[in-house]
């Protein structure tokens, strides 16, 4: 089971990744947790400068962008 964080502190970008990501995931019918981060401080244990950010099971994935849903399912291997 994959686990999905989206980092962020909520402008329009990070809003719009996490939506990207949670339409993929529920699209994917597979049993994702996607999780919405937006606590600073834990935002900066993953070491990233820009925002948004998608980390896959504790692995910073991409960053600094909104992504496509095409890069998003193959992020995930889909």
């Amino acid at each position: 089971m994959k686990e999905i964080k989206v980092l962020g502190p909520g402008c329009a970008k990070c809003k719009s990744t996490y939506a990207v990501v949670e339409n993929v995931v529920k699209n994917s019918g597979l049993g994702i947790t996607v999780t919405k981060v937006d606590d600073i401080g834990e935002i900066m244990r993953y070491n990233i400068m820009s925002t948004p950010a998608i980390v896959i099971n504790e692995t910073v994935v991409m960053k600094g962008y909104v992504p496509s849903e095409a890069e998003v399912r193959n992020l995930l291997g889909l």
